[in-house]
């Protein structure tokens, strides 16, 4: 992706769409939203669950869709078909390494171990100096909670600074998030 071009938001969530049908509303909401913002997506690559649930809204809103796929996952997780812009890796971390040079602003949208381990990389490496980007979480009906207070626990042991905590941001929704990027980012926010 073109540094030089609009935003890029990498999107981290399910490759499935979880038990309560708000969190697909949710991730179309939010794929409507960055394309209507003129900002590309970043995201894992697969057609299934809620990451397909995103990139499909990105691209039906005209927007630029890339996806990163482990060359493991690609029976797994397979691209949506309309998918032109695949980069295909080797393993997980060369996945998570691309995504990290590539975005300019991270959302978290609910998703299993994967999207945690997304959830984790970033924030680890925002609270080390290593970046220095905006990273939301959208707690899409409670969904994390559970989250917020393993975060507070990990700085209530002594396992992370409360620094940490200022890494992320936890909203409620996808125009929360999206706002905050363009606030961060320095753009005008548009509706």
């Amino acid at each position: 992706m073109d540094k030089n071009s609009n935003p890029v938001i990498c999107v981290f969530c399910g490759s499935s769409s979880g038990s309560d049908p708000q969190y697909a509303a949710v991730a179309r909401t939010l794929g409507r939203l960055i394309a209507g913002r003129g900002f590309s997506m970043l995201y894992g690559g697969g057609g299934l669950g809620l990451m397909g649930e995103t990139a499909r809204a990105v691209r039906e809103g005209g927007a630029h869709v890339v996806g990163i796929l482990p060359d493991f996952l690609r029976r797994v997780e397979q691209p949506p078909e309309w998918e032109k812009d695949l980069i295909v890796t080797p393993d997980l971390q060369d996945r998570k390494t691309r995504m990290l040079t590539m975005a300019d602003a991270f959302v978290v949208l609910p998703g299993g171990a994967g999207t945690m381990d997304e959830f984790f990389e970033v924030v680890t490496s925002a609270s080390l100096g290593v970046l220095a980007k905006p990273i939301l979480v959208v707690n899409t009906g409670g969904y994390f909670a559970t989250l917020k207070r393993l975060m507070d626990h990990i700085v209530r042991e002594g396992f992370a600074r409360p620094e940490i905590l200022g890494v992320y941001r936890v909203v409620d929704t996808p125009k929360e998030a999206m706002d905050a990027i363009a606030d961060e980012l320095g753009l005008l926010t548009r509706k």
